[in-house]
């Protein structure tokens, strides 16, 4: 049979590899910093870009977006080209794609630097960067479908399905989650508000774990573990079921973040159950991952890949069994809030994403420069740091967890709190410490890595068009009665656009029947008729709370449990969030919920409290913000978010925007009175002014109709 001759691109994956390593060891040094920031809170050394706040987002980003993003893109690319037999669709969408994705990444990484952000965990970057994304990923998605129609291959392989159900899926999230109405260019507010952001969120959220940090990489797996141990793909019946019952059922675990939330009882519920039937297609899924390397047990001790590729695949087991149990209410009540979530995302990222990238580095890098890699010692001696690294990490934050929730819960015999919140901050710290060990030595195994790979590359000859001929694809005539021959996903294996609508459909369902019940049954969000909108200044306050990134450690939202309603108050209901954009519950307790603080204090405590933390509460890791004391309320956008508020919802009276700088100088004389009677003297257009309008405001609607 006559034979094409063509070539694969093998420059676009190289790129994508070096981004994947720089933006790699950029986010871990973040993570790093901002970890030992916990330990020593002067680490960010007075200047607001490396506060814990606005850190701990830019790690995040880096991570999922430009170590992952990248990782992914580079093996997609890699292996796509060879799985079709053919060279990706077109080169310029290639360089498109690459540039346009870094550009994305360092556009975002300095404005949430600067304190840009949405406040939406994992979806922090502001409404330019949205449509950016969106664009760049419709551009990613034709070069990957445009590669597979033109293939030389008729069957899709598995690895493939992963990938158009990760393209599919996240257009979707993406898209769904971000929809808001912009203020300025980096500047905008959630289309949605409270219970209804909080579930759109988390669905996002979740999921973005599922369809980024999760489909695309078992893709990869599917590709690279046969290929590194040189064994066919255990099952293949499994990895039918795996895909279709994973991307089914993975939509539908989002509001399991929100147990004992505000969010509707049957939302929760509907969240464990899904959550709790994950546990099938993941272990079935990492089962057959691990079970392709029957055969191959005894070349692991000696191959670094192997090695790297098993505790991937280990760490993917304990994450996707341990997310399952953490959806259980009983366990929740213990995990919530606490450090556990913390070292359960974090074996899954440095474990599963972390390894299998590493591994995979090292098995294509030495191939794309036709050598052999520079030293296998030094990366055997990576895998063992970078498992060191994990335990040091993961387990002092299991340990810290166990002891927040326990001594959180602790009464005395006279039925009153036990602990004092500090106090139980203060027990953690040594924890922490090793938690940053633990990030110190996994960072050393990457840079260890990085020599390694340098040193690889500057030995080799790189390939840039690697050549290849295969025979063009031939269409066979179907069967009587238009059916193909064989198994019966055989008719969908052949047809990359029908697999594409299938899994939006599949994805979609569970989507649809969980947002829309809550956005159109009234019951599911009772108001509340003493909540009102937020004053001028209180928005302003707002504002600075989630650019500072407060969120990140204070959570707004009591649980009805006897030890949060003796700490905090009443417990929170749907209908105190019906203005809130975004909402603000938080998903991690580093300090004390802020549900109820307003009135908790006189405005001299906020005051003192930001300027100097230790003052007002000793021990304390919060960092100092003296900044807020200096920079100036930005009272000429104050009509414009007005006009932005009514438009999402918020029923300010028609025209009060043209009142609302009168009322923001109103209230902010009252707050400069009170803190001028503590002997504190501030000029009433500073941002603590307005940040201590807002923390006052917290639960106060709650309060005024309890003493009514």
């Amino acid at each position: 049979m006559f034979l094409e001759k063509f070539s694969y691109d093998n420059r676009t994956v190289k790129w994508f590899a070096y981004a994947s390593i720089f933006w790699g060891l950029i986010g871990m040094l973040a993570g790093l910093w901002a970890a030992i920031e916990l330990v020593i809170p002067g680490a960010n050394l007075g200047f607001a870009p490396i506060t814990f706040g606005r850190l701990r987002p830019v790690h995040t980003n880096a991570v999922i977006f430009a170590f992952v993003g990248n990782g992914i893109f580079m093996g997609v690319y890699y292996s796509l080209q060879r799985l079709c037999k053919a060279r990706m669709f077109s080169d310029l969408l290639s360089k498109i794609h690459f540039w346009g994705w870094q550009a994305i990444i360092a556009g975002g990484a300095l404005t949430l630097f600067l304190g840009y952000t949405t406040g939406k965990e994992y979806a922090e970057l502001e409404w330019p960067f949205d449509i950016a994304i969106t664009l760049i990923w419709v551009v990613f998605g034709a070069n990957m479908l445009g590669t597979i129609l033109k293939r030389r291959v008729s069957h899709l392989y598995v690895a493939i399905w992963f990938y158009i159900g990760t393209w599919v899926a996240i257009a979707m999230l993406h898209i769904v989650n971000s929809f808001e109405m912009p203020l300025s260019l980096f500047k905008s507010y959630s289309w949605y508000a409270g219970v209804q952001d909080a579930l759109v969120q988390w669905w996002y959220g979740h999921n973005a774990v599922a369809f980024f940090l999760t489909t695309p990489y078992l893709g990869l797996m599917y590709y690279f573990v046969p290929k590194a141990a040189n064994r066919p793909v255990y099952s293949y019946r499994w990895s039918i079921i795996h895909f279709w019952a994973l991307i089914f059922i993975y939509i539908w675990a989002g509001p399991h973040h929100l147990l004992y939330t505000a969010l509707p009882e049957w939302a929760q519920s509907l969240g464990t159950v899904f959550s709790i039937m994950l546990i099938a297609p993941s272990w079935g899924g990492m089962l057959n991952g691990l079970l392709t390397l029957r055969g191959a047990w005894d070349r692991v001790r000696e191959d670094a890949v192997l090695k790297f590729f098993v505790v991937a695949l280990t760490a993917y087991g304990m994450a996707t069994f341990e997310g399952p149990m953490l959806s259980l209410k009983n366990v929740n009540a213990i995990s919530h809030y606490t450090d556990w979530t913390i070292a359960h995302v974090h074996v899954g990222a440095l474990g599963w994403n972390g390894f299998l990238t590493f591994g995979i580095l090292y098995w294509m890098l030495p191939r794309l420069f036709n050598t052999q890699l520079y030293s296998r010692k030094w990366a055997n001696a990576h895998f063992w740091i970078g498992t060191l690294g994990i335990i040091f990490y993961a387990i002092p934050l299991y340990w810290a967890a166990f002891t927040q929730s326990m001594m959180w819960k602790q009464f005395t015999e006279e039925g009153t709190l036990k602990y004092q919140f500090i106090e139980t901050v203060n027990i953690i710290v040594p924890m922490y410490a090793l938690r940053a060990l633990g990030g110190l030595l996994y960072v050393s195994g990457v840079i260890l890595m990085i020599v390694n790979i340098a040193k690889t590359v500057r030995r080799g000859k790189f390939v840039a068009d690697e050549p290849a001929e295969a025979a063009p694809l031939v269409k066979a005539a179907p069967e009587a009665g238009g059916k193909d021959k064989g198994h019966w996903h055989n008719w969908i294996e052949k047809r990359p656009v029908q697999m594409a609508v299938f899994s939006l459909i599949v994805v979609g369902i569970g989507g649809i029947l969980e947002l829309v019940p809550t956005f159109l049954v009234r019951s599911n969000i009772p108001t509340i008729s003493s909540v009102k909108p937020y004053t001028p200044l209180e928005l302003h306050g707002r504002d600075i709370y989630i650019r500072e990134g407060c969120y990140t450690c204070h959570s707004q939202m009591v649980r009805p449990f006897r030890d949060e309603v003796a700490r905090y108050g009443e417990y929170s209901k749907a209908g105190e969030f019906i203005y809130d954009h975004p909402f603000q519950w938080g998903s991690k307790r580093t300090g004390p919920d802020l549900a109820r603080l307003g009135g908790k204090y006189p405005d001299s405590w906020h005051y003192n409290h930001m300027l100097d933390p230790v003052s007002m509460s000793p021990g304390s890791i919060m960092p100092a913000y003296p900044w807020l004391f200096d920079n100036r309320i930005d009272k000429a956008k104050t009509p414009a978010m007005i006009n932005v508020m009514r438009k999402i919802g918020v029923p300010y009276a028609e025209g009060y925007e043209t009142q609302s700088k009168a009322d923001l100088d109103k209230q902010a004389n009252i707050i400069v009175a009170n803190l001028k009677k503590d002997k504190l003297e501030i000029p009433a257009d500073r941002e603590i002014v307005a940040l201590i309008a807002y923390l006052q405001r917290m639960g106060k609607d709650i309060k005024e109709t309890a003493s009514n």
